[in-house]
């Protein structure tokens, strides 16, 4: 959700979120029935184990999401599974929104109850909301599962689903797919390849970036020459600036598409009975792989329901649910051990080689900074 966002809806209109007119607090109780306070739990075992968690959940009845549109890595069978097995309603705000948006609506709505509960982040983004203290602590069952590079060791946010950096692309429109971001830049490609959003705010952009840099002698150390990539691509008349949704590809106005796969790939399902032919690959010599990270807002007006719909996600059945929207889960390794893995949606996944490394909190660090202070420089004009 976008490393997005946007996560453009193009499957039907979530639920729009119910806003307050005032910041007042939520009408539910902080505590369960024998007097634990949710909003301090690290885990359900604080407050008595899973079954006390859903009964104080349902008590509170709703789920405060933002920036989850349903054709985003299976989102809207996991908003539908969960409140199918929970009876809770999941109202989605915004779900076009970035991470950058999600972050901004927990400084501004701190105290109120249209504040989000949850946040799905690119993992940019968690590190920068974890180091503003934004995030409350807390260990799903399946804590211990998560692999070490991927968790924050004070839980306030943990890896749940990625993905490769992929090129899509309308081979209907397109006569020569490409494959690679070398090929991106030969002079047939004019006016059609497109990001899924702004790299300063959205992490599949960021994601496309780093890729580039990987594919132009840059490192994670270094993203200057995926911006230097971009620039050249302006300048040839290659990049379009318009946003890459499902929308933009059916009307022909961004044929190639740089993205995540999991999202390229379910577009390629969604195209099909629709005429267009979508082709997806992971460019050799660009493979950058990222995950999104969930996290639950420190001041989240529905505290039970927000740690719920965190174990749901980590739960085998969560889990095989991002796997069928051709995300690979965090657990992945965990539950192809344990025999728990839906090993036909695994399968379907977009194959790749070699082992996946990922940037350092100082790195993405350093590239975010390096992003802001050129972005708009590289691609203006």
């Amino acid at each position: 959700m976008t490393v997005s966002l946007p996560r453009t809806a193009a499957l039907g209109v979530l639920a729009a979120l119910t806003l307050s007119a005032c910041g007042a607090a939520p009408e539910t109780s902080s505590t369960t029935a024998d007097g634990k306070n949710i909003a301090t739990a690290t885990s359900a075992a604080d407050l008595g184990g899973l079954d006390k968690l859903v009964a104080a959940a349902k008590k509170e009845g709703t789920l405060n999401a933002i920036a989850l549109p349903r054709d985003w890595a299976n989102y809207g069978a996991l908003i539908d599974g969960f409140q199918k097995k929970y009876g809770i309603k999941v109202a989605v705000e915004n779900p076009d929104g970035t991470s950058q948006d999600e972050i901004n609506a927990v400084t501004s709505r701190k105290g109120q109850t249209r504040a989000p509960d949850v946040l799905d982040l690119g993992s940019s983004f968690a590190l920068s909301a974890a180091q503003q203290g934004l995030l409350a602590p807390y260990k799903v069952a399946s804590f211990d599962d998560i692999p070490t590079g991927q968790k924050d060791p004070q839980a306030r946010w943990y890896n749940d689903y990625g993905g490769y950096i992929s090129i899509g692309c309308d081979a209907k429109r397109v006569k020569t797919c490409p494959t690679t971001f070398a090929d991106l830049l030969k002079p047939q490609y004019k006016g059609q390849v497109a990001l899924n959003g702004n790299p300063t705010k959205s992490g599949s952009a960021f994601g496309g970036v780093y890729a580039a840099a990987l594919a132009s002698g840059g490192s994670f150390d270094d993203i200057q020459p995926g911006l230097d990539f971009f620039a050249k691509l302006k300048k040839n008349g290659n990049y379009t600036p318009v946003e890459s949704t499902p929308a933009t590809v059916e009307k022909g106005e961004t044929p190639i598409s740089i993205d995540w796969d999991y999202l390229n790939a379910g577009y390629a399902d969604e195209f099909n009975s629709k005429g267009v032919d979508w082709k997806v690959a992971v460019p050799s010599d660009g493979q950058f792989s990222q995950y999104y990270s969930q996290a639950i807002n420190k001041d989240a007006p529905h505290p039970a329901t927000a740690r719920l719909w965190q174990e749901y996600l980590y739960s085998t059945e969560g889990q095989n649910l991002w796997l069928k929207g051709y995300a690979r889960p965090v657990l992945m390794t965990a539950m192809e051990k344990a025999g728990t893995l839906d090993k036909t949606a695994a399968a379907k996944l977009p194959q790749v080689s070699g082992t996946p490394s990922f940037p350092t909190e100082a790195q993405q660090d350093k590239a975010k900074t390096v992003l802001g202070e050129g972005w708009a420089k590289a691609v203006s004009g």
